[in-house]
């Protein structure tokens, strides 16, 4: 068999393995999520509580108003870590840094705080057949919202 002819197999070869591969990926893809994720918290929540068309607009409602206000309190939090760490540099006194963490745990505890009134607003959504499965729903809580990597497996 001549040389040319022997290359022009290996490399039509291996395009066919490559092609194949990626088909096979491509194919997988839609059997579960990307990086081993659950479904997002909202749509689990909405899934598990069996929301209908009006309850789940209620509750986008409420998301939209929660991430907004989260999000300020985090930018909060983001502004006052950089005047804590700038303390490190310089003969800053202590009570300024004393006085930088207290209100970041004052900010901390202000977003738990709306956390737990944002599922409360939720439980004001549901019907009362719904109720019990708000009720198990809030024992799952931690477990939804933690990062993937941390979340152990559902008991």
């Amino acid at each position: 068999m001549a040389p040319n002819r022997l290359l022009t197999i290996a490399v039509i070869g291996l395009l066919l393995l490559n092609f194949g591969t990626l088909a096979f990926l491509f194919l997988r893809k839609g059997h579960r999520p990307p990086h081993g994720r659950g479904p997002e918290p909202k749509t689990e929540i909405a899934r598990r509580l069996d929301l209908d068309e009006k309850q789940r607009e209620a509750y986008e409602q409420l998301i939209r108003v929660h991430r907004d206000t989260i999000s300020a309190l985090e930018e909060d939090i983001h502004r006052t870590k950089k005047q804590l760490y700038a303390q490190l540099s310089g003969q800053a006194a202590g009570n300024a840094a004393d006085s930088l963490t207290g209100r970041l745990g004052a900010v901390q505890v202000r977003i738990e705080r709306i956390h737990f009134e944002h599922f409360r607003a939720l439980r004001g959504v549901c019907r009362p057949e719904q109720l019990p499965a708000f009720d198990s729903l809030a024992n799952d809580l931690e477990r939804i919202f933690q990062p993937p990597h941390r979340r152990p497996e559902h008991r």
